[in-house]
């Protein structure tokens, strides 16, 4: 244990691997990363001030909406100028505090942007399936509560998962990664992590799989409410309310649950990277536009906006 203490102790720094070792594949993937964090960029910063600008979205819909676009640049930000440093260095490394860290946010907000879209179909399924009451019952106290809540439990999961991962005493510096993610630093430890990754998979299903059950929940309330709609338009109309966010709760829950709850592979760290790249830059560059190009309300306010300019 003593030298396992001390072999902990000298771990200043680790080195990242990143996605590729060819010169010309990572200038590829500067230039490609760059390109992506800048759309995200625009993208969520354009809908943060598009909501605050326009009266017609201030509703819980699009608070929800402004609170997700927040988290996704801040998750952005948490990888991707690391990432663009790195592409173009010769030694990847980060110190051990600023690796802490980075795991420390990214699990934080991870955690919380599924619980958002959690939140965000439990506001749906009240507009859908109670529009008299819905601005009874989603109130401004309410709205604020659940995505108070939601952030709250990220960083209180996140916490507790990054103590337990780096409590491990480290043989090794070298992580077969682009950013500190938890599975790769586990396989850094010189002890047996079978708590660790019990501690994860539990962490896992409580983050993942209860903000999908209460999706799935919302969602077959919607379907069946929709259904009992006498009118085609209305049908349209009422499922169009909801379209966007089901297309981001398909693309997010669908790409977690098929890669850390399917059945594991040869290939599993390369699998881990791309789906850490696709949360990293992909999720929070798509989210906008999803949400900007499939309602029409939001270019009715970006149009606006741009008539004012």
């Amino acid at each position: 244990m003593g030298q396992e203490n001390k072999t902990q102790t000298w771990v200043r720094e680790f080195i990242l691997l990143g996605l590729s070792s060819d010169w010309k594949m990572q200038v590829f993937l500067f230039v490609l990363v760059l390109t992506m964090y800048l759309v995200t960029l625009v993208g969520n910063i354009l809908i943060l001030l598009l909501i605050r600008l326009d009266s017609r979205l201030h509703n819980p819909m699009y608070f929800f909406l402004s609170v997700l676009s927040f988290v996704d640049l801040c998750y952005s930000n948490s990888f991707a100028p690391q990432m663009l440093a790195h592409l173009l260095s010769a030694r990847k490394s980060i110190p051990f505090y600023s690796c802490v860290l980075q795991l420390y946010i990214s699990l934080a907000l991870g955690g919380s942007e599924f619980f958002l879209l959690g939140a965000m179909a439990y506001d749906r399924y009240i507009a859908v399936c109670h529009p008299l009451h819905y601005t009874v019952i989603m109130h401004g106290q309410l709205c604020l509560g659940l995505a108070s809540g939601c952030l709250v439990v990220g960083f209180a999961n996140s916490l507790m998962e990054t103590i337990i991962t780096f409590r491990l005493p480290l043989c090794h510096s070298v992580i077969n990664h682009f950013a500190c993610e938890t599975l790769a630093v586990l396989r850094l430890a010189c002890v047996d992590v079978s708590f660790n990754k019990v501690m994860v998979a539990i962490s896992g299903f409580l983050v993942i799989m209860l903000p999908c059950f209460l999706v799935l929940f919302s969602y077959v309330r919607i379907v069946a409410a929709i259904l009992n709609i006498r009118s085609a338009q209305g049908r349209s109309k009422a499922f169009g309310t909801c379209a966007s966010h089901l297309t981001v709760v398909c693309m997010c829950f669908g790409a977690t649950i098929f890669t850390y709850l399917g059945p594991r592979s040869a290939s599993s760290e390369e699998e881990e990277k791309m789906v850490a790249l696709f949360y990293a830059l992909v999720a929070p560059m798509l989210n906008p536009l999803i949400y900007s190009l499939r309602n029409k309300e939001v270019m009715a306010a970006l149009q606006k906006v741009l008539e004012k300019f």
